[in-house]
């Protein structure tokens, strides 16, 4: 008998259904010769720092370096600590009685780092001998699994893989583990969760955050002609090249303008402009795309394609290549048409007869290709489902049509000494534009020539002020750490840059996650504001290299040499552990950042404790309670004064000055609920109104 394991429950389902394995039984399915069993994710997980005799958070045991790092099984947090889940023990004991029993495993977890690490882990923690073979597809069809199991490829291809996926586990856990601990040692209450991704990533949000809120807006004038266009209704209308801050010169300068009458063309240029494709989503671009077309988060857009892929409905989602190569290519007419014939595309293929070759090149195709449909109908999907399909399906259509062909011109004239410009552009091949319509904006400019003279029909002054760079959003954040936070327009430059980003395709939108779950950054509306937690954390940090977006974007590109076989797991460790000891001994040597005071007020929930003053937080120093209360609410901080009243009386005296996240100002008391968390109390209002009495 032979075992394939595969990363899911639903997976594994279609396998067996595949191999002939139809009998089902407790944690697998059997028949036809095969027994196929599945993971939930990482069954097995290096031991917490308990599991190597280290207990709680003491200055005097850190760092924590194992020499071998321990396997266990995945563990959940309770009151007194970790402890294995059950469902995933039994889940375990499955799964060696029938690698034991079998001639040959095969591995069929995610085609990925992480599938490959699920399967490892799991395998030495059984210590299992039964040679192993792997199941390499890119998606979950029918016809895709037979092909993968007619070609099945040695384990031992795969090492190195396994061996990124090992030594990035081990990173974070030192660097995070360590990172942590120390923090919250040196600022003596609380947690401060720091790690090798998380905090650079966080450090980019707290950087645009702050560079936004400092921003100083400056006014500047900036003048405007227009003039007769091609019709007799139309105008075209001319902006000044230059802008003017100061008023003065402005106004005396639209004054000539106004009364010259008329402007002269000092250059006309007119030149056919090409608009490439472009390329096949990845799963970065398309997180990305569709937070800002949709306002997906990164979360939810990974979610989604992987529940497609696991309906065969798409190809593997976790990639991080943009190109296919030429044995995909072969098979695109085929999708194609079959894209076509569904009815929100259809009339939207253009009829060709051999897609636009931008996006092929198996050269920059690594693990997996580029995001495509299978040609599986896509029937009855959730409205978030049926979204991402058609993103992807309609990013093939535009990636496979023509290129999109403008006449653009550009026109500068003169007049009372001052310099006009305006560009037009008029569409002679919207090609791969057409697929949303996008070809229909034009602006079309006379065919003037050098020298002509323009007679003006208006002129007019505009105001305006400099505006700072918007707060991130997830889809600018995905970017930021796709690039390690070097802002990149350019696709070309951008993909070249790709292997100095920091996290994963995979790996990036947990990062995200995490940010929200630790209480270091929130949504509002599309944008990404850290929190007061995270603002506190980044000052810490900011100077040290565990903030370094360069520094982790340079790690990346390590892990990605040792999935190529030209760095060697053991060096990368040795490289982690220095950096681990000198982060450690950096971040506890920074106690003095986190000094405080007493309130003079005693905790008005444990009652023994005292409250102190820890720079925008006030925290009980019984460390059994360690009640917070932020001085920041809706964009006000609260004084000392109003502090010691709410700790002293529960609430304080109505307060003016705060501000909603619409950006409207109210006024409130601060109180405490029941449960010793702040909450605002908004007196009634009194009535203005007064009612004559009745007569009698």
């Amino acid at each position: 008998m032979k075992t394939i394991i595969a990363e899911k429950p639903s997976v594994a389902r279609e396998i067996a259904r595949i191999v002939g394995a139809t009998k089902r039984e407790e944690g697998y399915f059997e028949g036809g010769g095969y027994a196929v069993t599945w993971a939930f994710g990482h069954l097995v997980q290096p031991a917490m720092p308990d599991g190597y005799g280290v207990r709680g958070f003491v200055r005097d045991n850190l760092p924590i370096i194992p020499g071998t790092f321990t396997l266990v099984p995945r563990q959940t947090k309770t009151d007194k600590g970790y402890k294995p889940d059950n469902g995933v023990v039994s889940q375990i004991k499955t799964i060696t009685r029938l690698f034991n029993g079998s001639e040959q495993i095969i591995v069929a977890t995610d085609a990925g780092r992480e599938g490959e690490l699920i399967f490892r882990y799991l395998y030495l923690y059984i210590g299992c001998a039964t040679p192993f073979v792997r199941l390499w597809i890119s998606s979950l069809t029918d016809k895709a699994i037979r092909e993968g199991m007619r070609n099945l490829e040695a384990g031992s291809k795969y090492d190195n893989l396994y061996l990124a996926a090992k030594a990035r586990s081990e990173a974070d856990w030192l660097v995070g583990i360590n990172g942590t601990q120390a923090l919250s040692i040196a600022a003596g209450h609380g947690t401060y969760s720091v790690g090798r991704v998380q905090t650079p990533t966080l450090a980019m949000v707290c950087e645009r955050y702050w560079e936004n809120r400092r921003f100083t807006p400056e006014a500047f004038r900036q003048l405007h002609i227009a003039t007769d266009g091609c019709g007799d209704d139309e105008v075209v209308k001319f902006s000044s090249s230059e802008k003017w801050e100061e008023k003065a010169p402005a106004m005396e300068l639209y004054d000539k303008v106004k009364a010259a009458g008329f402007a002269t063309v000092t250059k006309a240029e007119r030149k056919e402009k090409t608009e490439e494709t472009p390329l096949l989503y990845d799963l970065t671009t398309l997180q990305k795309e569709a937070n800002a077309k949709h306002g997906f988060t990164a979360e939810q857009t990974l979610e989604t394609a992987q529940k497609l892929y696991e309906k065969k409905l798409i190809t593997y989602p976790r990639t991080g290549s943009r190109y296919i190569p030429e044995d995909v290519f072969a098979e695109i007419p085929k999708l194609l048409a079959f894209i076509g014939n569904l009815p929100e595309w259809e009339g939207k293929i253009q009829a060709k007869a051999v897609p636009t070759r931008r996006s092929v090149d198996g050269g920059k195709v690594t693990d997996h290709h580029a995001l495509l449909v299978t040609g599986e109908k896509p029937l009855f999907l959730a409205k978030e489902d049926n979204i991402i399909y058609n993103m992807i399906a309609g990013r093939m259509i535009e990636a496979f049509s023509e290129k999109c062909v403008k006449d653009v011109t550009a026109v500068t004239a003169e007049c009372a000494g001052v310099e006009f410009a305006v560009k037009g552009s008029v569409v002679k091949q919207a090609g791969w534009r057409a697929v949303y319509g996008e070809e229909k904006e034009e602006t079309v400019i006379p065919g003037w020539h050098e020298g002509d003279t323009l007679p003006l029909k208006g002129s007019s002054i505009t105001e305006g002020k400099t505006k700072p760079k918007p707060l991130h959003t997830e889809a600018t954040l995905l970017s930021a750490m796709e690039t390690a936070g070097r802002e990149i327009e350019d696709d070309a430059l951008r993909q070249a840059m790709k292997d100095c980003g920091i996290g994963t395709p995979a790996t990036r939108a947990a990062v995200i996650e995490t940010l929200f779950k630790r209480g270091y950054m929130e949504r509002r509306k599309k944008s990404l504001v850290p929190t007061e937690k995270g603002l506190a954390l980044n000052s810490v940090v900011k100077t040290m290299r565990i903030a370094d977006v360069a520094m982790t974007g340079e790690w990346e590109k390590e892990l990605a040499r040792i999935e190529r076989g030209e760095l060697s797991a053991g060096t990368f460790r040795r490289e982690i552990e220095a950096y681990t000891r000198e982060i450690t001994s950096e971040l506890l040597s920074c106690d003095k950042l986190f000094g405080s005071r007493d309130s003079g007020c005693a905790c008005p929930k444990c009652g023994t404790g005292r409250m102190r003053f820890y720079g925008k937080v006030v925290r009980c120093d019984n460390e059994g309670c360690g009640l917070p209360v932020f001085r920041l609410k809706a964009s006000r901080m609260l004084s000392d004064d109003e502090i010691k009243e709410l700790l002293t009386t529960g609430k304080t005296k109505l307060l003016k000055g705060f501000k909603s996240k619409q950006g409207k100002s109210f006024d409130a008391i601060v109180a405490f609920d029941a449960d010793y968390n702040t909450t605002f109390v908004f007196p009634e209002r009194k009535s203005n109104t007064s009612y004559p009495k009745k007569r009698k």
